[in-house]
């Protein structure tokens, strides 16, 4: 899963002497939350909503609405944007976007091309629906959950009794634990009947079943 299939494409951009109302009005009309900011076709900026409250003046503040849309349209993006925004290449994997966005600490990455140009911009939204399909969400699965010990071919063995009960199984993720075991998901579309069996086949096998449950 890339970048590229999960950004917003062609994103609305702004120039770095586009004024903070313009870009707050931008903003409002488009229902968006961020704008990169680009010149001479290269990203030079991000401006978020948070930078817009940043500057909006407190609703405590004795200027009137006239005085306080003067301010706002005398400030510039480059005023108050973040310059030295993290970013993420469009053939990046959506784990290394979120990697990215959990090490920065933010909740959104302006995605390059190749050639430096801004195509996208990819939001944390876009990561979490990623991984709700992935995981087979929108549509009724069951869910089995086996506490296993870390050795070469639990994930094969696991795989062969769900084929062998003619199962197809949509996702399988690994999750290490602390102490050095690891969990691991199992999702797909099974009958409840078979659904038993394979667990019982599982346990058989020494694979402890920590959690199973239908999802309509």
């Amino acid at each position: 899963m890339f970048v590229a299939n999960r950004m917003t494409a062609n994103p609305v951009t702004v120039s770095p002497d586009t004024s903070i109302i313009d870009a707050a009005h931008i903003m409002l009309r488009k229902k968006f939350r961020r704008l990169p900011v680009v010149e001479n076709g290269k990203l030079v900026g991000f401006f978020t909503d948070r930078d817009l409250m940043r500057v909006s003046p407190s609703p405590a503040t004795s200027l009137s609405k006239f005085e306080v849309r003067e301010l706002l349209t005398k400030l510039k993006v480059s005023e108050i944007m973040h310059r030295d925004a993290p970013t993420v290449r469009d053939d990046a994997t959506i784990e290394e976007a979120a990697l990215i966005m959990y090490q920065k600490k933010v909740d959104a990455l302006p995605v390059l091309s190749e050639i430096g140009a801004v195509v996208g911009v990819i939001t944390a939204t876009d990561i979490m629906k990623t991984l709700i399909d992935m995981m087979g969400l929108p549509k009724g699965t069951t869910r089995i959950t086996l506490e296993v010990e870390n050795k070469i071919g639990v994930v094969r063995d696991i795989a062969e009794v769900f084929t062998s009960g003619g199962l197809n199984i949509d996702s399988l993720i690994t999750c290490a634990q602390p102490d050095g075991r690891y969990e691991i998901i199992v999702r797909g579309n099974f009958p409840p009947k078979i659904t038993g069996e394979v667990e019982s086949k599982l346990e058989s096998k020494g694979y402890k079943i920590i959690h199973s449950v239908r999802i309509e």
